[in-house]
Parts: C-alpha cells; structure tokens; sequence
C-alpha cells in the first residue's frame, strides 16, 4: 500500500495527522503542499475519485479563500476546471491534509475514523 499526506507543515491539523500515522506505524511519504503545489490535472484525477464536491477540496478557513472571494465564486457557479485551476494556483487555497492511499483521495481534512478503515489500523 502506497502512502502520501500532502500537507502543510506548520499547520497543527497536519501535525496531528502525521503523528497518528506515526502512532499507528503506517509508512508513508509527505509531501509540503505550499513547495509542490497539486496540479490541475493532480487535482481533478483525485476529485473525480473521491466522489466529493469540489467545494470540499478548498480550505475554507484560510486567508486566501476569503480574499479570492472563493466562497461567492462555487456558489455562482465555478465549473469544476475553474475550480482546478484556482486551485493550482496556491497551496494553501487547498484543503489539508489530504492522504492519499494508492492515489486515491480519502476526505480532505484529517479525519481519524475514515483513516483507519481506510489503512486497517
């Protein structure tokens, strides 16, 4: 099983996730999301995969969402390639952690109950 958190590292929700994962002995590469920034094309292939709206992919509480007017944008209707695409832009416009487990996405955010069925921890 192939392991990739995609964090930020002074963010404290990613430093609880990468801990629990430590915690649990589950091997994994990180990755700083503000020094490799997912792609367009990253961004949608996990989209797609994951089921989810777009809108759960962005960091709603961070800075640049409120100065992007993201918010406003989804509800006017962003299509999803614009949504990628804004997305690309910034690191941390992107909802973190994200783990990804052999490429798939699991919710954006850490979320402890879904990591562990996910990882059989």
């Amino acid at each position: 099983m192939e392991v990739l958190l995609i964090e930020y590292p002074r963010c404290s929700t990613c430093k609880k996730a990468k801990r629990w994962l430590e915690d649990h002995h589950v091997a994994f590469q990180d990755r700083n999301i503000v020094e490799k920034n997912p792609s367009a094309e990253e961004l949608a292939a996990w989209h797609a995969a994951s089921g989810l709206p777009i809108r759960r992919f962005f960091n709603t509480s961070g800075r640049l969402y409120r100065e992007k007017g993201v918010k406003q944008r989804l509800d006017d209707g962003m299509s999803d390639q614009e949504a990628y695409a804004l997305l690309a832009t910034d690191g941390m416009l992107v909802k973190r952690p994200l783990l990804l487990v052999d490429g798939k996405p699991l919710t954006p955010g850490f979320k402890e109950d879904a990591w562990s069925e996910a990882l059989g921890v």
